[in-house]
């Protein structure tokens, strides 16, 4: 009886130690992303200058030869500076002309009051003619005329020749000369070009199709080029009517909200344009899984280290983005490769260059 007992057990242990235990499920690496719902859409970025918001154009108020420019493009210049001269020689020599007239006209109008005051004596002591005396008022009437004209004169020509002197009325910044010493101008021409470096703006050319539709809510983000962390927003100041007929571009002027110190006249800038959108999620396009006609991606656990597939909708897509409504929140996980080997609840171990 021991014996057949000792055979059925040793029976038993032959049978359990020829049932093979299943293999464990392999652990798999996964690359992943996580979650970044984007609530603002891009419009483009653009190249563009920051520029002073006020310029003037300036020139001689007399013709003449250029004899000297005093400035240099780029040259910071303060109210009432000296920017350039004319040749004085002609003005000089009209100024003395006129000077001479009015000495000699002077020298007449003091002969004639003289006279009057004779004529005016004589008449009151009674040996004088009335007839006399009315030529002699009449003559120094006519005399302060021609002295109070020749003194105009000389003021014109005073005025003339401080004119052969261009100033600035107010401090900025040279940024363009439109002639140069010993060119020969007309008065009122176009001599040299002021900035003013107190309020400035960035100035960018759009696209014609995009100027048209920009949205209200549109924001503009302005940065160095060379300083891309140098940077500050923007509002739309104004916009040409028109298209540049060669470019079909309507150029922009942006209120700065601040001017960093480093956005100089001349910097160049770049723009990014953007608005607020309905909030949605951009992803791989390698990240979906069709099942069975269903479309789902793969939610991967952190805390247990496995993954999930969770439905989705996508909304659109290209050859490399896919955008998807519902399915998966911020801050959630998605894997990014091999989808199609995953299982759920699958042990997974997340590769530590995967992006965050």
């Amino acid at each position: 009886m021991k014996r057949l007992s000792a055979i059925v057990v040793m029976g038993l242990l032959l049978a359990a130690c020829s049932k093979q235990e299943p293999p464990p499920e392999p652990v798999r690496p996964v690359l992943y992303m996580e979650v970044k719902p984007q609530a603002t859409e891009s419009l483009g970025r653009f190249a563009g200058n920051i520029e002073a918001r006020y310029e003037s154009t300036l020139g001689f108020r007399v013709g003449g030869r250029i004899a000297q420019r005093s400035v240099d493009v780029g040259s910071e210049v303060e109210k009432g500076q000296l920017l350039a001269t004319l040749d004085p020689t002609d003005l000089q020599n009209q100024l003395r002309s006129t000077q001479g007239d009015l000495a000699r006209v002077e020298a007449q109008y003091i002969n004639a009051q003289a006279n009057a005051r004779r004529q005016q004596e004589l008449f009151d002591r009674g040996v004088g003619a009335q007839a006399a005396l009315d030529v002699a008022v009449t003559d120094l009437k006519t005399t302060k005329s021609s002295y109070d004209q020749a003194k105009a004169s000389v003021q014109q020509s005073q005025d003339q020749l401080s004119y052969s002197e261009l100033r600035t009325d107010h401090a900025a910044v040279v940024t363009e000369w439109k002639a140069e010493a010993g060119q020969v101008v007309s008065a009122g021409e176009q001599v040299v070009t002021l900035a003013r470096p107190d309020i400035k703006e960035a100035v960018i050319d759009l696209p014609a199709p995009l100027a048209e539709q920009l949205p209200q809510d549109v924001v503009f983000k302005v940065a160095s080029q060379l300083e891309p962390d140098i940077n500050t927003t923007a509002t739309l100041r104004e916009l040409e009517p028109q298209a540049e007929s060669s470019t079909r571009t309507r150029r922009a002027r942006l209120t700065l909200a601040d001017t960093p110190a480093a956005f100089r006249l001349g910097t160049a800038i770049s723009v990014t344009l953007s608005s607020a959108i309905e909030p949605r999620i951009e992803l791989p396009a390698n990240v979906l899984q069709e099942v069975d006609g269903k479309t789902q991606i793969w939610i991967v656990d952190m805390q247990n280290q496995t993954v999930s597939p969770h439905p989705v909708k996508v909304v659109s897509r290209d050859n490399d983005r896919i955008v998807i409504a519902g399915g998966v929140k911020g801050g959630e996980r998605v894997v990014t490769a091999g989808v199609n080997s995953l299982k759920p609840g699958q042990k997974v171990k997340v590769d530590k260059d995967s992006p965050r």
